[in-house]
């Protein structure tokens, strides 16, 4: 096999991983709602595959475009065409085969007297309480934007939301408008009332109620006329440039980059492929798309991500059995965690183990008075942080608490740049890091004084300190008072503040230098 066969490269080799969350779905021995999930997973995957790395290849290609035509330049750019070919195709046939396993999942679900009915199915008895429900609920969160010449789309649609691509048709006049379906605001999924002596479940969507109540969202603007309404979807880039202005402090620079992702130009627009084609290339003109953007047909729905939360039915066979999170009696059977730790090194697994021997490690660590010092590395953390809120309470403990923040964890950019001035307000001292790697390091280190001296309990973990992620993924933390894997640990710190990478390590492997 020649050698340039031997590898796949990492952007098909993404999509073929996304595959197989999509052979989840797929399979009749996963319980349906799960299945359901699993097309969820598939949708938030590939949304993010089109922010990060097909926006990747798209601006290489574009670097090169305009680079003087020299012959390795001219090579590199047929090959970077080459691969965006390559992964339209396959997320193309990704698409078709997502829409076929959902038509399967669609007719499996009423086998089971669930069923996710459209606009047109609902039913005569179901029509006064689904108008009052949208007049109360809905029509509040709605306002059309009407699409003209001067209409910029581009400048304003989120693509983290579904919209309504809507034709108005007042006899010879064509009108066209969007509208943001507030699934931010609203459940996607409503369950409509049972009706005296009916088994079955009725789902409809939020996309089909605001379909069905079309001529009371547009009462009193236009007599006679006709709507119709079609779904669409855009991705942007979601990478964004930091400046090096001297006078802006990193938070500065980071949040000015943040609000550039927000009008990033979009990558990726999905269309339900039913929209008539007149239609639609008025849309794909208002977006002025690129030969090298994805214009993608897909269903008359987007935004599957939304089915990770899809609800939940009665028989318990339609979901998988929960099972609870094992303790570890290696912690239990010591009153406190430093005992623990100092009787023996300790593994715990998540999701298998509870989460709350980290948390209550860093709690104990913040009121302790042999301790003296906690530091800490942070990617990603919740919304509500009981470990941050510990190391806030370790500080008006008198204890010297440092955290190392990686702001460019994507996607949790602006909510670690607001941990971030929350810490630094509390007193706590923040760091961020060298600014040409990421810290994506998970440790956490402890000085206790014991009988005169430091000792020091590391804590070193593969997932991030974020206590609902751990009931999910799967990560190893290993905590330990081996002193010559913690004064690494140490060292590892003091190299990230001092940004030197030269630092020789026996017991732990760290990068860049390994």
């Amino acid at each position: 096999m020649k050698k340039k066969n031997c590898f796949i490269g990492k952007e098909i080799s993404w999509l073929t991983f996304n595959e197989r969350v999509l052979q989840e779905a797929a399979d009749t021995n996963v319980p349906l709602i799960e299945r359901v999930r699993f097309l969820g997973i598939f949708s938030n995957n590939f949304d993010e595959f089109f922010r990060v790395t097909f926006s990747d290849v798209k601006r290489r290609l574009l670097v090169l475009k305009g680079a003087n035509d020299k012959n390795k330049e001219a090579d590199d750019k047929n090959k970077e065409k080459e691969l965006l070919v390559s992964i339209q195709q396959k997320a193309m046939s990704l698409q078709n085969e997502f829409d076929v396993v959902y038509a399967e999942i669609l007719r499996s679900m009423t086998r089971h007297n669930i069923f996710l009915i459209n606009e047109e199915q609902v039913l005569p008895q179901e029509r006064e309480w689904l108008k009052k429900y949208f007049r109360d609920t809905v029509l509040p969160h709605l306002i059309p934007v009407f699409v003209t010449k001067q209409t910029n789309l581009s400048s304003f649609l989120k693509d983290e939301l579904t919209y309504l691509a809507i034709e108005i048709k007042q006899k010879s006049i064509t009108k066209y408008a969007v509208l943001e379906i507030p699934a931010d605001d609203l459940p996607r999924f409503t369950i409509m009332p049972k009706q005296s002596g009916d088994q079955r479940t009725t789902i409809i969507m939020l996309d089909n109620i605001i379909r069905y109540c079309m001529d009371d969202l547009f009462r009193g603007l236009f007599e006679n006329a006709r709507y119709m309404a079609y779904t669409f979807k855009i991705t942007r880039d979601a990478e964004f440039s930091v400046s090096d202005d001297i006078n802006d402090t990193l938070l500065e620079r980071m949040s000015h980059g943040l609000k550039q992702r927000v009008t990033a130009l979009p990558v990726r627009f999905v269309y339900d492929r039913t929209m008539p084609r007149k239609m639609l290339g008025y849309f794909v003109r208002k977006f002025n798309f690129s030969s090298y953007d994805s214009i993608m047909p897909g269903g008359r729905y987007h935004n599957f991500k939304d089915f990770m939360n899809f609800p939940v039915f009665e028989p318990e066979s339609l979901v998988n059995r929960k099972l609870p999170a094992l303790n570890c009696k290696d912690f239990d059977s010591h009153p406190i965690a430093f005992d623990a730790i100092k009787a023996q090194d300790i593994l715990v697994y998540y999701p298998y183990h509870k989460f709350r021997y980290f948390t209550e490690f860093v709690r104990q660590a913040a009121y302790d008075p042999s301790v003296k010092k906690i530091q800490l590395t942070l990617y990603r953390v919740g919304s509500h942080s009981t470990v941050l809120y510990s190391l806030i309470d370790a500080n008006n403990n008198g204890k010297e608490v440092s955290v190392t923040f990686e702001l460019r964890a994507r996607f949790d950019e602006a909510a670690n740049i607001n941990w971030a001035k929350k810490l630094t307000a509390a007193g706590v001292k923040v760091d961020f890091g060298p600014r040409t790697l990421k810290v994506h390091s998970k440790l956490c280190l402890v000085d206790r004084l014991e009988n005169g001296q430091i000792i020091r309990y590391a804590h070193i973990s593969t997932g991030n300190f974020h206590e609902k992620t751990a009931q999910i993924y799967t990560d190893f933390s290993l905590f330990t008072c081996h002193q010559g894997i913690a004064d690494e640990v140490e060292q590892t710190f003091q190299s990230i503040r001092d940004k030197n990478y030269k630092t020789r390590y026996e017991h732990l492997i760290v990068s860049p230098r390994d």
